[in-house]
């Protein structure tokens, strides 16, 4: 695990260039501390920190082939690129070292972009080739591994991180101010767009090509569902369990300890039993002093059941605000989600034993695990009812004080693309205008998610929400405060679950057997009963809960918040009279406003990180 930067030179005083790529790699330090190394031509500048993790000696980048004509820069693991190198060195090419970095280097020689289909991993890496005056890269099917780009006039950037862009003289920092709306909505941006103007995510399932001050992107990879209804729920166990193995195997690979993320649920303790298998793994738990929100027992009592280690920590509400404006710095962009404070405890936790970790990402969104999934089973029967019954039940509906089934009817009256629940996750679009100082113009959050369920429209509704999460909340959320709360801690997070082979079985089972009325993650669940005691198996998914709801309501944070609520950065964007009455009838135990709090503070935050400090 590492990170890259790189751009296109606009000088050719190569001093210049390398003090320029140098101050751009010092500035994410965090993620390589282990070594940096340098390449730079007339035409590119290309930086490198390294987290050593597999070849602990020769394993440097940027890494050139055999004429140095070719350039690689690589953040990542390639878990199938023992076989992929002997293939090469049938046919000719010559290692230098014993890295998977170097395959890529290779692969692309021989192969080209086909290369990307033959690769299992995560990855974001970049090769300077000096004769056809290209830059190609790629990202990961899945998006584990980030990969952003400035492109603004002629001059593009490219790196692991938003902030290394800071450092370089060519990069003109504005807040992409038109996208504040859809953060507020989503909790992120819901495109390729980002905070920063002319600052963008490549896709998942992507490449790039940069000739000639031209910028060109392809998919080259996208998730399509081929169900298998032929096929018993015994026979799904047993592939699952036969394929997990396989990945927790390929994603143990290492030349240095790997430790396991150890919460109550099912997924991270699947992972711990098939690590502890094959080793005298280290496992890594937190909670807080609020035993309702705390998981730690749990983990702790599956930890003794495999004869792990384990070690845990209770975070406090002190140290839960003192560390949340670093984290904000550490996201690029604001990413309001409270589990992300917890995760950055957990990584620097393992961070101070192990170089390495595997955490059950990914679980959810492809075998079926979230109770929203379930949604479409309860309105079944009530969508056969004419459109126009539903319109007039749910406009009737809404206009009535709160009564039980009033939600119901009121989004009864929606097809699945508009009910998704990843809509208006924070805000409702019609609030927006309320919370910012002044109107920008924005789309409705269907918009934005509505393309993806057209593209799987012959499915069922299920796997429709599924296949949205997949291409959205996943990549934006879950995957990004992974990477970054991880590579904060010079860590390196791999998820099993988010596997090439895992993902094939997941594209071909039913509904049914991914969510029921009783349970989600019906397969998944039945192949880890296999191996997991059956309390573990069937635990009831709670999420990363955190007390900051009650610690919203304490005087102490509560000022804390209301400081920022009451400053200039708020004056500038929000409506301090709403956000105020958010947090006051908060306060006052009248409303639950933690998300909307929480969202407008984040932003303040991550803003005075990046626009008044630096």
């Amino acid at each position: 695990m590492c990170g890259f930067v790189g751009y296109v030179n606009d000088t050719p005083d190569k001093s210049v260039n390398k003090k320029i790529i140098k101050d751009m790699a010092d500035r994410i330090r965090h993620r390589g501390p282990d070594q940096d190394d340098y390449y730079v031509d007339s035409s590119v500048s290309l930086g490198f920190r390294r987290l050593s993790i597999i070849d602990l000696d020769g394993g440097s980048q940027p890494i050139l082939n055999e004429d140095g004509t070719k350039v690689l820069v690589f953040n990542g693991e390639i878990y199938n690129y023992q076989p992929i190198r002997e293939e090469l060195i049938k046919k000719g090419h010559v290692f230098r070292t014993k890295t998977d970095s170097e395959v890529l280097l290779h692969g692309y020689e021989e192969y080209g972009c086909e290369l990307l289909n033959k690769l299992r991993g995560m990855f974001a890496f970049v090769i300077w080739d000096s004769t056809e005056k290209k830059l190609f890269g790629a990202r990961d099917i899945f998006g584990i591994k980030p990969f952003f780009y400035y492109l603004k006039d002629g001059n593009f950037l490219f790196g692991s991180e938003i902030k290394a862009f800071l450092s370089n003289p060519l990069f003109e920092k504005e807040l992409n101010e038109e996208r504040l709306p859809d953060y507020l909505c989503f909790e992120y941006i819901p495109t390729t767009e980002t905070m920063f103007k002319n600052v963008y995510k490549m896709e998942p399932g992507s490449y790039f090509t940069f000739s000639d001050g031209k910028f060109e992107t392809k998919r080259y990879f996208t998730p399509e569902y081929d169900i298998d209804d032929t096929k018993s729920i015994e026979y799904w166990e047993d592939l699952i369990d036969e394929t997990f193995k396989g990945s927790t195997v390929a994603h143990g690979i290492s030349d240095v300890e790997v430790g396991c993320f150890l919460s109550s649920g099912v997924d991270s303790s699947y992972v711990v039993h098939e690590m502890a298998k094959r080793n005298d793994v280290k496992t890594f738990s937190v909670g807080y002093a609020e035993e309702k929100y705390s998981e730690l027992s749990h983990a702790q009592e599956f930890a003794r059941h495999e004869n792990v280690k384990n070690f845990s920590k209770k975070i406090t509400a002190e140290e839960y605000f003192n560390i949340t404006p670093m984290v904000q710095y550490y996201m690029d962009e604001p990413l309001p989600n409270p589990s992300a404070i917890a995760l950055y405890f957990l990584a620097n936790l393992a961070s101070q034993q192990v170089k390495v970790v595997l955490s059950g990402e990914g679980a959810d969104e492809l075998f079926g695990g979230y109770h929203y999934y379930r949604e479409p089973l309860d309105f079944a029967k009530y969508m056969r009812l004419p459109q126009w019954l539903r319109n007039m039940l749910g406009g009737i509906a809404e206009k009535m004080p709160p009564f039980h089934g009033k939600r119901f009817l009121t989004r009864g009256r929606y097809p699945i693309e508009e009910r998704y629940i990843r809509n208006n996750y924070v805000y409702n679009h019609e609030d927006v205008d309320k919370v910012l100082a002044k109107h920008i113009p924005s789309k409705d959050p269907a918009v934005y998610t509505k393309p993806f369920f057209d593209e799987v429209k012959n499915e069922d509704d299920i796997t429709k929400m599924q296949y949205a999460d997949i291409r959205t909340w996943l990549v934006q959320d879950i995957l990004v405060k992974a990477d970054r709360m991880s590579m904060a801690n010079s860590l390196e997070l791999r998820v099993p679950f988010l596997d090439k082979e895992m993902l094939k079985i997941a594209l071909r089972i039913p509904s049914e057997y991914r969510v029921n009325k009783e349970t989600t993650k019906v397969a998944l669940r039945g192949a880890a009963a296999k191996e997991l005691p059956a309390q573990t198996a069937a635990m009831r998914k709670t999420g990363f809960l955190t007390p900051l709801n009650d610690w919203l309501r304490r005087d102490e944070y509560y000022n804390m918040v209301k400081e920022k609520f009451e400053g200039e950065v708020a004056a500038r964007f929000f409506n301090r009279d709403y956000i105020m009455k958010l947090l006051n009838d908060h306060k006052a135990g009248t409303a639950h406003n933690m998300k909307k709090i929480w969202s407008v503070y984040s932003f303040i935050l991550w803003y005075e990180k990046y626009f008044v400090e630096n």
